[in-house]
């Protein structure tokens, strides 16, 4: 972790210390609040629920201080994204967006946004670069791809849009600021679905969009205000509790990864295994330059549907769902969920338990696949 990210780790917590009085709550009050006292010209003052929210604000502050960046609230990482096109794009642009990224994403584009006459393309991330960026008003990558684990050179690609004329969205939803920070290497804008990660306890959906640029936060909040996407007080709290353990839990389900990857690689049941952190990975190089840490997702492939879930259900210390980035550890068969991968293809997200305790129930749940 840098210098910057260990000092903003530092002071996550304690972002509010210097705005209490004696007496004062440090933890941040829940608000349930939809109309606000506001006699006279209120400018300035909350006025209604739908416009701001102390919750909201006490989580933005947080998730900006970890970007560094100004940053606008969501009640999910896809409504995020959709304020990101909506607030953005006019009809007759042209957009594109990685083929292999999460493929929500791609049904937005192609079908909303298309609807209104903007145009979408698509192409793999690991080969993002190639055909250049000219004609596009924006392009949206996510690196490390979800689920497949490829990764692009997101400064390169931020200058060679920039010289197109173009603005790049990054998706940072498999990273957080702790393992990668788009913003740094030229993005102008990140989005990320905190339902995962930075809450971190599977309870709640949220999203936020960040940006250097006061241009998009301004419109990017305009969007919110006006079309009522807004984040419910209490899930911001939630949120908000979560972010205080985040680089704790971040570290943990990281350095639990290194080591399970490698060993599930050399298991006999495994093959096709992604983790930007193993040498010999198509990602590892560029991961090493541009990721604090290779993340906490895994992916591989067992070889049938009926191997992998049997993998996935027998496994003690393992919940056969979707989404990532909770304490628990998960995994999912994608291709139930319409992704372009093979029956047997297994996207893992390690959790919090404690490395060894996991391996030795992942391990007796591939060896019955051996059998």
């Amino acid at each position: 972790m840098s210098e910057t990210m260990k000092a903003r780790a530092a002071t996550l917590a304690h972002l509010r210390r210097s705005k209490l009085g004696v007496g004062d709550p440090i933890p941040v009050p829940l608000t349930m609040a939809s109309i606000y006292h506001a006699p006279g010209d209120a400018t300035g003052f909350n006025q209604y629920g739908r416009l701001s929210n102390a919750n909201w604000s006490a989580t933005e502050d947080m998730l900006g201080h970890l970007e560094g960046a100004a940053c606008v609230a969501f009640p999910s990482g896809m409504g995020a994204i959709s304020a990101a096109f909506f607030a953005l794009l006019k009809t007759g642009d042209r957009i594109l967006v990685a083929s292999d990224g999460y493929h929500t994403t791609r049904i937005l584009a192609d079908r909303f946004l298309g609807a209104f006459g903007v145009k979408t393309d698509v192409r793999p991330t690991a080969s993002f670069l190639d055909g250049g960026f000219n004609g596009y008003r924006l392009v949206f990558v996510e690196s490390p791809s979800n689920p497949t684990l490829d990764i692009c050179d997101i400064a390169a690609v931020a200058e060679a849009v920039h010289k197109a004329g173009g603005l790049l969205i990054v998706d940072n939803t498999t990273m957080t600021p702790f393992g990668q920070r788009p913003l740094d290497l030229g993005a102008d804008i990140v989005v990320a679905a905190d339902t995962k990660a930075p809450n971190g306890h599977s309870d709640v959906l949220f999203g936020h969009v960040a940006s250097r640029n006061p241009d998009i936060i301004a419109a990017v909040t305009e969007w919110r205000q006006n079309a009522g996407g807004i984040p419910g007080p209490f899930e911001a709290w939630l949120v908000h509790r979560g972010l205080e353990t985040l680089e704790l839990r971040f570290d943990r389900m990281c350095s639990s990864a290194e080591i399970i990857a490698p060993r599930l690689k050399a298991h006999p049941s495994v093959s096709a295994l992604r983790y930007p952190g193993l040498e010999g990975d198509p990602s590892h190089n560029l991961a090493r330059v541009q990721m604090d840490r290779f993340g906490f997702l895994i992916s591989f492939d067992l070889g049938s549907e009926e191997r992998a879930e049997n993998f996935i259900n027998c496994c003690e210390l393992m919940h056969a769902a979707t989404s990532f980035g909770g304490v628990h550890t998960v995994a999912e068969r994608r291709l139930r969920r319409g992704d372009a991968v093979t029956p047997g293809f297994v996207r893992l997200s390690v959790g919090c338990e404690p490395v060894e305790e996991l391996w030795a129930a992942m391990k007796v749940s591939l060896d019955r696949l051996e059998g």
